[in-house]
């Protein structure tokens, strides 16, 4: 009850304790009790490929953020270490300015081999700091491409990042990271072939069959200068009116609330399976009797299947 009344009241101490516990796999309870302390955050997602400078971009949006007196909350997933499993960069490495101040938290994650662009728990340590107060929850994902789409399944708002040099990779871009996007923004936009990204960005948009409301901006920013900062918090900030108005927002968080229960269900079976229903010297005898093909895939799924609806018998 205390780590809960510390988390509520947004103590640093007690949201890392908890984070930790979340990724150990050993706070589910306690993500039941805070659940209803949670929905009050706005969720930004930041994608985009490798050095497009996500972690600048998220920096400077959190300072804007913080002289205007919102608590922020960054998770930042890293690719995973290959010798310990954690994450390779650290938060307080890249983003110096802000690791001190009271109005933020920011916590660094390892993918563990997770695609998708975010760590399995990725979910849960938002649902952490939602709980804490938190009035905007930024995501930066790891930055490896098309994979990224998990973060439109997280996020209200997701900004994807390009630099002038991904204009080439544009085209393989366009039927992955523009399709989640809600804001668009060519970072290092002092660079040569900035412009011409932009009018190819906001051409692919328009050449969209689907027509929406929401009319997809195309920004230029210089994150290390903090240029164009107070356009993006413009687009973001009109983005998140706009799904209010349209009711949009409750749609998707309701939709993105069963999609997680679905995934929740889907990691208990899981574990029921491996834990009660097949044991390893159980999938020894099916590999080898499928691979002298006494048995085939199908059937053995279809047994397996069987077994899980009777409980285990």
């Amino acid at each position: 009850m205390n780590d809960i009344r510390g988390l509520l009241r947004g103590d640093k101490r007690v949201i890392a304790r908890t984070i930790s516990d979340v990724e150990d796999d050993v706070a589910e309870r306690l993500l039941e009790k805070i659940f209803p302390h949670t929905g009050g955050a706005y969720h930004i997602g930041i994608t985009g490929p490798p050095g497009a400078g996500k972690s600048t971009l998220v920096n400077a949006i959190a300072l804007q953020l913080v002289a205007r007196k919102k608590k922020i909350g960054i998770i930042a997933v890293d690719p995973s270490s290959p010798f310990s499993g954690g994450a390779l960069l650290g938060d307080r490495v890249r983003m110096n300015d802000l690791a001190l101040n009271n109005r933020v938290f920011i916590r660094s994650m390892a993918s563990r081999g997770s695609l998708g662009g975010l760590a399995r728990t990725t979910k849960d340590v938002a649902l952490v700091l939602d709980a804490a107060g938190m009035d905007y929850i930024l995501i930066e994902t790891i930055g490896v491409g098309q994979v990224e789409l998990d973060i439109a399944q997280v996020c209200d708002t997701t900004v994807v990042v390009l630099v002038p040099e991904s204009g080439d990779s544009i085209q393989a871009m366009k039927a992955g990271l523009l399709e989640i996007a809600d804001v668009m923004v060519v970072n290092k936009g002092d660079r040569e072939g900035s412009e011409r990204l932009v009018t190819e960005l906001k051409f692919a948009f328009e050449m969209r069959e689907q027509k929406l409301e929401w009319p997809y901006p195309v920004l230029e920013t210089v994150a290390t200068e903090g240029e164009g900062i107070n356009d993006l918090l413009s687009a973001i900030e009109s983005h998140a009116g706009y799904l209010t108005k349209t009711g949009r927002l409750e749609r998707e968080r309701k939709a993105k609330l069963m999609l997680r229960v679905h995934e929740l269900v889907e990691l208990k079976i899981r574990s029921h399976l491996m834990e009660n229903v097949l044991r390893k010297d159980d999938l020894t005898k099916l590999a080898d009797s499928m691979y002298r093909r006494e048995l085939n895939p199908y059937r053995v799924a279809d047994r397996i299947t069987k077994k899980i609806v009777k409980g285990g018998r």
